[in-house]
């Protein structure tokens, strides 16, 4: 005891030496990030090429960045040897059914459910990123992927309290899928279906207060908010039909008391709706 006593400064000295010998200004990140300023409330995320030829994804936080892989788990990691903890829960899952003919006993642990939050974590930092960098098929990708962790942890965890971690962040990430799905379409012109999807997102997160009884928390919700605000943006960029553009035509005509050409373009508007 008085001999390990002894020894002991002078280890954690030789080893406190050792990690300054080691220390060099090549870990020092300072010139990666000084011309990357941090702007508080806002997403700042690129691309690049890795030592490994490989594409990653860095998000400047407030010190520093975070480096993320763009497929796979975002730290690269396989936990027992799977893509990541949910398929390997997931697998664990599907070998408990076999066995016992159905899931009813299957329980995940309080430290399990941690793993998988963390887990999770890592994934919304990329998607965030992902949605910064308008690669919204990865926003989808990303999101589906933690719809499907929080939907494993409510349905079989111990824990009351992990229930409701896990299912409070679910219609943020229904919006951020909606949001996701509804630009993608934008971009392609494609107004009506852009529109269809934030309808959809709204109808998910909806279904889900409801389900939970929470009706209230449905008509206060800020997800739904947002996606209305979409909605109402898409709207607006959506092209005027020639039906449009001669009712607001109309309109101009009767403010001027032009109603010569009014009655011309009611003719018009009326053979065109019949048509419909």
């Amino acid at each position: 005891m008085v001999k390990s006593r002894t020894y002991e400064p002078k280890f954690q000295e030789l080893k406190v030496k050792e990690e300054e010998k080691n220390m060099s200004s090549n870990h020092d990140i300072s010139e990666f990030i000084r011309d990357w300023k941090y702007e508080s409330g806002q997403i700042s995320a690129r691309k690049i090429k890795g030592k490994d030829g490989k594409e990653k994804i860095q998000m400047r936080v407030e010190l520093g960045l975070l480096q993320m892989e763009t497929e796979g788990r975002p730290d690269g990691k396989r936990p027992h040897g799977k893509e990541s903890l949910l398929e390997y829960h997931l697998s664990r899952l599907e070998e408990y059914r076999a066995k016992h003919g159905s899931t009813e006993g299957f329980r995940l642990n309080k430290d399990e459910c941690e793993d998988l939050y963390r887990e999770a974590l890592e994934y919304y930092q990329r998607y965030l990123s992902l949605f910064a960098l308008k690669d919204y098929e990865g926003v989808i990708r990303d999101t589906e992927r933690n719809l499907r962790v929080h939907n494993l942890a409510e349905s079989y965890t111990v824990d009351e309290k992990y229930r409701r971690i896990f299912t409070k962040y679910v219609p943020y990430i229904i919006m951020m899928n909606a949001k996701a799905r509804a630009l993608i379409d934008l971009e392609r012109k494609e107004y009506h279906k852009a529109s269809m999807e934030t309808k959809r997102g709204i109808q998910r997160i909806d279904e889900f207060f409801k389900n939970r009884g929470q009706y209230k928390s449905s008509e206060e919700n800020e997800e739904i908010a947002n996606l209305r605000e979409l909605s109402e943006e898409i709207r607006r960029e959506k092209p005027l039909t020639e039906l449009n553009k001669l009712k607001l035509e109309l309109e101009e005509a009767v403010r001027k008391e032009d109603f010569e050409t009014a009655a011309k373009l009611r003719d018009v508007i009326k053979e065109l709706e019949g048509g419909k």
